[in-house]
């Protein structure tokens, strides 16, 4: 933990990626420790990458999503409703229609570590977790959080970036220039490199930019009709769709 005239700075890894948990001023006591615990549980629950987690069973057959826990059920529930509701752009199911809730699972993590924030008094903050944030607040000198956003063509290049507000908190962006082809494509025709959605909760922010990667211009244009978001969309051609927030 790093604390100065600016506020404290926690960084712990997680999930396979840095989660960085800024405060404007001084942490909480036990509101760090409160985070790091919900990372772990969820991490030890529904990591494929643990061959005795809970989630690793369920892929591979040994355990029936109906015989699993509750949290699991629930998990995969929410993830079926965000496939219906993006016509498939988005899917709790990898190819051989084995259960991945990996696509929901960081964003839960996000999501209840910012209650377990404000259940500690904590304020003004802002939690990233690989490139998906959740702020809360303002920073140390009263100006609200701003999140970059990458260049997918140069990564050590700022894109742009999009100042957060209590409407909009949450950033999330999905792309394939770090990790590859990690989604499942609906849609080859129209394809997407990079997408960046700002909503007003980092499930649905992280989501949909999961759901436009995969399902184009199609899934843009229906997400942009059913939810108030802000987004900004690569192509592979290095041309970018972006709503009115990041024309500015």
């Amino acid at each position: 933990m790093t604390v100065s005239d600016n506020g404290t700075r926690h960084v712990f890894t997680s999930m396979g990626t840095a989660v960085s948990l800024a405060f404007a001023g001084e942490a909480p006591a036990g509101a760090i420790a409160a985070v790091e615990n919900v990372f772990r549980a969820l991490d030890d629950q529904f990591s494929l990458y643990k061959p005795q987690s809970e989630a690793t069973a369920v892929a591979h057959g040994g355990l029936q999503i109906t015989a699993a826990s509750r949290r699991m059920q629930d998990t995969y529930a929410l993830a079926d409703r965000w496939r219906i509701a993006t016509a498939d752009a988005f899917t709790p199911h990898r190819p051989d229609g084995s259960i991945d809730l990996s696509g929901v699972v960081k964003a839960i993590a996000i999501d209840e570590s910012g209650a377990a924030l404000r259940a500690h008094g904590a304020s003004d903050w802002c939690l990233n977790a690989g490139g998906d944030v959740l702020t809360s607040g303002a920073q140390a000198d009263g100006m609200p959080w701003v999140v970059g956003v990458v260049d997918p063509a140069d990564r050590g290049r700022l894109l742009t970036q999009f100042t957060c507000s209590t409407a909009y908190p949450a950033v999330a962006t999905s792309g394939v220039t770090e990790r590859g082809e990690h989604v499942w494509r609906q849609d080859d025709a129209d394809r997407f490199v990079q997408v960046t959605v700002v909503a007003s909760d980092i499930i649905t922010a992280d989501v949909l930019a999961t759901a436009i990667l995969s399902g184009g211009r199609t899934a843009l244009d229906r997400a942009l009709t059913r939810w108030p978001l802000e987004v900004i969309a690569a192509n592979a051609s290095g041309e970018y769709l972006t709503t009115p927030a990041f024309r500015a």
